[in-house]
C-alpha cells in the first residue's frame, strides 16, 4: 500500500513539474511587442533633461532591441542549458534573427553614422559596443552572451549621453545620404538572404549566377550549373522565426531612421519609400494563428507560411534597393 502510495505521489509530481515546464516554455515562447519609438525618445530625453538631437533616435531604437531580447518574458533564452530554455528553439531563433539586425546597425554606428570621414577617429564607447554584440550568441559562461550584451548596452548610454553634451564634442551621429545608404546595402543582402533561405521551403532548382554579369570573373572552386536548393523539414521553423525577428528588429530601426534622417529623405523625396518598406515590415509581424508553421506546396492545400514570409520580406528589400537608388542620385 505504501509502495503504490509513493509510486502515484512520483507520478503526480513528475506530471506537475511537466506541465508547470510546458506552459512556461509556451509563455516564454511569446514574441515581445513593438513599441514606440517616439513616445521612447520623449520619454528617455525627458528622464534625462535633455532635447533630442539627430542620431537620439536611433541610438535610442538600437539600445531598446537590445535591451528587449535580454528582459523579454523569459530573459535571453539562446544560451540557456536547463529546461524548459534547452527545449525551445523557435524563440531562439527569433533572438539569433533580431540579434543579427543589431550587429550590423552597430557596425555601421562605428563605423560610419559617428564618423566623419575615413581618416576620423571611432567614437570610444562605440568601439565598446560593437565588438561585444559580437560574442557567441550560444555562451553561457566566462564569459556569457547576456553580460557582454549588457556592457554594449550600457556603451551605447554613454555615446547617447555624449551626443546630447553641448561642452563636448567626441560623440557625433552624422545624418548624411551616404552613411544611410551604408547601412541600406548591409540590409539588402541581409534580407535577401533570408528570402532565398525562406523560399527554399518547399525545394526548388536554381541556376548557378554567381559568375553572371562578367565574363572574366572567377570563384575559388568549380560550382554546379544548377543547384537543388531544399530546407530540412527540421529547419523549416527556425528559418521561419529567424527572419520574423530580423524584420522585427529591422522596422523598429527603419522608424529611427526616418526621423534622424528626415531632411535627407525630404530633399530626395524617398520618405514614402521609407514608409512603404515599415509597412511591408509590419505585415511580416502579423498574428500567427496555426499552432505550427506550415510548408504546404506553393499552390497546395496548406499554407506555406515560409513562403508568405518571404513575399513580404522580398518586397521590402525590393523597395530598399530603390532607396539607395534613389539616395545616390544627386
Amino acid at each position: 500500500m505504501t509502495a503504490n502510495f509513493s509510486v502515484k505521489s512520483i507520478s503526480a509530481a513528475f506530471i506537475s513539474v511537466f506541465l508547470v515546464l510546458y506552459f512556461l516554455g509556451v509563455y516564454w515562447s511569446f514574441e515581445p511587442n513593438e513599441f514606440d519609438i517616439k513616445a521612447e525618445v520623449t520619454k528617455a530625453a525627458t528622464a534625462s533633461n535633455v532635447a533630442p538631437v539627430v542620431g537620439y533616435t536611433t541610438t535610442t531604437s538600437l539600445i531598446l532591441v537590445t535591451e528587449t531580447l535580454l528582459n523579454k518574458q523569459g530573459g535571453y533564452l539562446s544560451n540557456d542549458a536547463l529546461p524548459p530554455s534547452v527545449f525551445l528553439d523557435n524563440i531562439p531563433a527569433w533572438e539569433f534573427g533580431a540579434l543579427e539586425m543589431v550587429r550590423d546597425m552597430a557596425l555601421v554606428m562605428r563605423q560610419e553614422f559617428s564618423r566623419s570621414q575615413s581618416q576620423s577617429l571611432e567614437n570610444e564607447h562605440l568601439k565598446v559596443a560593437q565588438p561585444q554584440l559580437n560574442i557567441d550568441h550560444t555562451s553561457w559562461a566566462m564569459p556569457s552572451a547576456e553580460s557582454e550584451y549588457q556592457k554594449a548596452v550600457d556603451a551605447l548610454y554613454a555615446y547617447r549621453q555624449g551626443l546630447t553634451d553641448v561642452n563636448s564634442q567626441s560623440a557625433q551621429f552624422y545624418a548624411r545620404a551616404d552613411n544611410l545608404r551604408d547601412w541600406l546595402q548591409e540590409v539588402t543582402k541581409r534580407l535577401g538572404s533570408y528570402s532565398q533561405r525562406l523560399s527554399a521551403s518547399v525545394g526548388r532548382e536554381q541556376i548557378n549566377i554567381d559568375l553572371a554579369g562578367d565574363s572574366v570573373a572567377q570563384q575559388s572552386t568549380q560550382s554546379a550549373s544548377s543547384l537543388q536548393l531544399k530546407t530540412s523539414w527540421w529547419e523549416i521553423d527556425d528559418e521561419f522565426y529567424e527572419a520574423r525577428g530580423a524584420c522585427w528588429a529591422l522596422l523598429h530601426f527603419l522608424r529611427a531612421v526616418e526621423i534622424d534622417f528626415n531632411d535627407v529623405l525630404e530633399k530626395k523625396n524617398a520618405k514614402v519609400s521609407v514608409q512603404q518598406i515599415i509597412r511591408e515590415l509590419e505585415a511580416s509581424q502579423e498574428s500567427i494563428w496555426s499552432p505550427m508553421i506550415l510548408n504546404g506546396d506553393g499552390f497546395g492545400l496548406l499554407a506555406n507560411h515560409s513562403l508568405v514570409m518571404a513575399n513580404y520580406i522580398s518586397r521590402a528589400n525590393a523597395a530598399l534597393i530603390d532607396l539607395n537608388d534613389l539616395l545616390s542620385q544627386g
